[in-house]
């Protein structure tokens, strides 16, 4: 290889890292799509235009659930055709929901109190949107299973708080599933439907089974950290 063509090579290799840095340097990820993820927002944060703010980008990842939750309603009344809509709009929440605080960290204007804040007050309203849609698709007890997803969900954002709390560690995956790999299943199930009417309520249940064991399996190693750390400043005390 040519010393310019090396020498450009490295320097494309080195932005690329600094981009990541800035824009991840403040988050630990351990989800299975992480290095693809990544690289993908640190491209496209290089490309948002001035105008676009992350105040913004958050409005377009929430617009992305209502259209998941339109989809399902759609689907109720007119067809299980109308799941298909669920895909772009879990793609334009992955969009905005992915971009937003990122692209304040890549222009140094980060807002960390404000912007968790929001995140979290909306992470939460488009997880109950969710639930609801399913809610209104399905039929008479298997209905629970959206109630079942939003409680999941919600031990999850409880357990990223006290994470967060007791280690000072902020992070959005539990083990290899985070958001996005949440985003593919559900979408998953979505098409499944489509294809084999009657096949979202098992797979929903399975959904739900498997976010509860996460959540367990997370529980008990926050138990044992925060068991550990009493244990330290018990001995520090006395």
């Amino acid at each position: 290889m040519p010393d310019d063509k090396r020498e450009a090579k490295t320097k494309r290799a080195l932005k690329t890292s600094e981009v990541l840095n800035s824009v991840f340097g403040d988050r630990s990820r351990t989800n299975l799509l992480k290095k693809s993820e990544q690289q993908a927002i640190a491209w496209l944060v290089q490309r948002m235009p001035p105008r676009i703010t992350s105040n913004f980008l958050t409005g377009v990842g929430f617009f992305g659930y209502i259209i998941v939750f339109a989809s399902f309603v759609l689907a109720s009344y007119y067809g299980r055709a109308w799941l298909f809509l669920g895909l772009p709009g879990f793609m334009i929440n992955w969009f905005g929901d992915s971009l937003d605080g990122r692209l304040a960290y890549y222009r140094k204007k980060p807002r960390k109190q404000y912007g968790s804040t929001l995140d979290i007050t909306i992470d939460w309203l488009s997880i109950i949107l969710i639930g609801l849609g399913y809610i209104v698709y399905a039929d008479g007890i298997w209905e629970v299973f959206g109630y079942g997803f939003v409680s999941m969900y919600a031990w999850e954002i409880i357990l990223a708080l006290i994470r967060y709390r007791i280690t000072g560690s902020y992070s959005i995956d539990f083990g290899k599933i985070g958001p996005t790999e949440v985003r593919i299943a559900v979408s998953a199930v979505m098409v499944a439907e489509v294809l084999l009417p009657g096949s979202m309520v098992f797979s929903a249940g399975l959904l739900v089974v498997a976010i509860f064991i996460v959540n367990i399996i997370d529980t008990n190693k926050l138990l044992r950290i925060a068991d550990e750390i009493d244990k330290r400043d018990s001995q520090l005390k006395s």
